[in-house]
């Protein structure tokens, strides 16, 4: 079984948005892993939110969905206690819900890989002290 790619807002914005500063790197990284590539419903929000004033941005992202491109494979009621304690736990950092949410499917997915653009991905642990694999500019 391949590796699951579990996908951050910030490649999914600079996939959509072709004016984003990271939109050739993402589309080159993508060009090379087999979808579906998944997610949680705190990136898809924050990347809606995000969308709003991008052209055809939200229609974009609905398409993505649809086609199974993206999977939706957490359920935050089913790991609360969990993404509490990863909440507190890098408080400091700070850390976001769709952060925590992904820093959680790492440890659910074995083998997994964050694609990402956010350096804390770098400070974050799987495990609490397990390094998280990524896919970022520069890594």
């Amino acid at each position: 079984m391949r590796d699951s790619i579990l996908l951050d807002t910030g490649p999914l914005i600079a996939f959509i948005d072709r004016r984003d500063h990271y939109h050739s790197w993402v589309t080159t990284e993508l060009a090379t892993i087999q979808p579906p590539l998944l997610s949680c419903e705190a990136v898809i929000s924050e990347a809606w939110f995000l969308l709003q004033r991008v052209s055809n941005g939200r229609e974009t992202l609905v398409e993505l969905l649809k086609s199974q491109q993206i999977l939706v494979a957490f359920q935050l009621n089913q790991e609360v206690e969990s993404i509490t304690e990863l909440l507190t736990r890098y408080i400091s950092v700070p850390i976001s819900l769709a952060d925590a949410s992904l820093v959680r499917m790492a440890e659910r997915y074995p083998g997994s890989i964050v694609l990402t653009l956010d350096s804390d991905f770098l400070i974050y642990r799987k495990h609490k002290n397990q390094p998280i694999p990524v896919i970022m500019p520069g890594a």
